[in-house]
């Protein structure tokens, strides 16, 4: 099996939830393989979004582009329906000035069907993500 991308809208991902939205940066920016788009939050922290696989997939590594993002935490779940998450991984980033983060991650245990990213803490009012994506396989369908 190869390894892709899983967090892609091409792949069939979804983002099936986010806290906030803004008409020219959606959410669905951060999975369209696009690097010029990107979502935005509206200020006031924490905010979140859940990333649907639609499938069972391994995850080996997550890579997470953002901007202003302090505290970022992952939560996973394995549930054919988004719930039942638990937290998986916590990050403190850096703030890197006129430029974007970004944040490696090895992943652990990676077994999802969803992913939830809560951004606990930013940097200024407003913080974006860029691209989240996902190196793996997908295992199985969800039955």
């Amino acid at each position: 099996m190869r390894k892709v991308d899983l967090c892609l809208s091409s792949e069939g991902t979804e983002v099936i939830l986010a806290t906030s939205s803004d008409e020219k940066h959606p959410p669905e920016n951060m999975i369209d393989g696009n690097p010029e788009t990107f979502w935005t939050t509206t200020g006031m922290f924490p905010q979140e979004f859940i990333i649907c696989f639609h499938k069972h997939v391994r995850i080996e590594k997550l890579v997470i582009q953002s901007y202003f993002v302090r505290t970022l935490r992952i939560e996973k779940s394995t549930s054919k329906e988004p719930v039942d998450f638990e937290q998986w991984i916590e990050r403190d980033l850096v703030h890197t000035e006129g430029q974007l983060q970004n944040e490696e991650i090895l992943a652990c245990d990676g077994h999802v069907t969803y992913l939830r990213f809560i951004i606990v803490s930013a940097f200024d009012h407003f913080a974006s993500v860029h691209s989240v994506s996902a190196e793996g396989m997908a295992v199985s369908n969800l039955s």
